[in-house]
């Protein structure tokens, strides 16, 4: 039996990468380093909080807006960008769309009790080689992987 060939709905195919920002939100418990991840909504895959660019918004407190909307988290967002990863975003329409993700460090001070989308995603603590081999995008598991390898250094 053939398989049932499904055609993806592309929007802005061949145009420009759609750019988003998003917080590496990370902790030492333990002497270990810990990344924070979150569920997406949709898919409850599991990632790094992100979001749209803001008007009038620096790329580094945009994320930083995102890590409390979608997880709660407080703590020292870094204003240089740590690197970027590429993946496919799903819209609500069905289409997708190439989205080009700026990355920034979020040392997590705390979790506040409620926040916005609390009841929409799940949030977990994870040891980074763990973390990393729970996200889906290549990249982003190379980026994570290489910041807690710099930062492990530091110590």
């Amino acid at each position: 039996m053939k398989a049932a060939k499904t055609k993806k709905k592309r929007v802005g195919a061949g145009s420009v990468l759609r750019t988003q920002y998003a917080a590496l939100p990370w902790r030492i418990n333990n002497g270990r380093i810990e990344i924070m991840l979150v569920t997406s909504r949709d898919t409850k895959r599991w990632v790094i909080p992100k979001g749209w660019p803001m008007k009038g918004r620096k790329p580094h407190i945009v994320a930083a807006i995102e890590a409390v909307q979608e997880a709660g988290l407080i703590g020292k967002m870094d204003k240089a960008k740590l690197g970027d990863f590429r993946y496919e975003k799903r819209l609500d329409s069905g289409a997708t769309v190439d989205c080009c993700v700026e990355v920034f460090s979020l040392r997590v001070q705390r979790q506040r009790k409620k926040w916005r989308e609390k009841k929409q995603r799940a949030t977990r603590w994870f040891e980074c080689a763990v973390a990393a081999g729970l996200v889906e995008e290549p990249e982003l598991r190379d980026l994570m992987l290489g910041f807690c390898r710099a930062l492990s250094q530091q110590k």
